[in-house]
This record gives C-alpha cells, structure tokens and sequence, in this order.
C-alpha cells in the first residue's frame, strides 16, 4: 500500500467543520462524506487531521494518491443510490 497525500484545501475544511469525515465510494468515483452519512470500517486508512480523522476507504486507497477537493462536491452523493 502507498502512502496517501491529502491536500491543504480538504484538511482546512476538516479542521474548519470540527468533524470526522471517510473517503469512500460513489456512482461517480471517490466522494468524501461525514462519518454519520457513511460510517468507517475497520479496514479504513486512518489519517489524523487536527483534534480529528479522515477515514479512507481501503477500496479507494488502492486506487487514489491523493484526497483532493473534487471528493467534496456533494452532487456525487445526491444522484447516487449508495447513499
């Protein structure tokens, strides 16, 4: 497994929202969505941000190298059944 980078924009809005958050899977790629909306898993890439955590879907670890802004956009998960 290699190593995750996550950009400033995603750890200031962590920080700024004072909540957990997890990277997982939509209909449309990989979405990051709070812990109440999709709650993480054992298998989670844990990533320690501020006083609190970005969970990273093990399935999306294999495949992303970086936790980008784009994941933010809430229009992946409205349209998605997974959700």
């Amino acid at each position: 497994m290699h190593s995750i980078s996550v950009d400033q924009e995603v750890i200031d809005f962590v920080k700024r929202n004072k909540r957990d958050y997890r990277v997982s899977t939509s209909c449309s790629g990989p979405v990051i969505v709070p812990i109440t909306m999709k709650r993480p898993k054992d298998t989670d890439l844990k990533v320690k941000i501020g006083d609190n955590i970005l969970y990273i879907s093990i399935v999306q670890a294999r495949y992303i190298d970086r936790v980008t802004p784009d994941m933010l956009d809430e229009s992946r998960t409205e349209s998605c059944s997974a959700f």
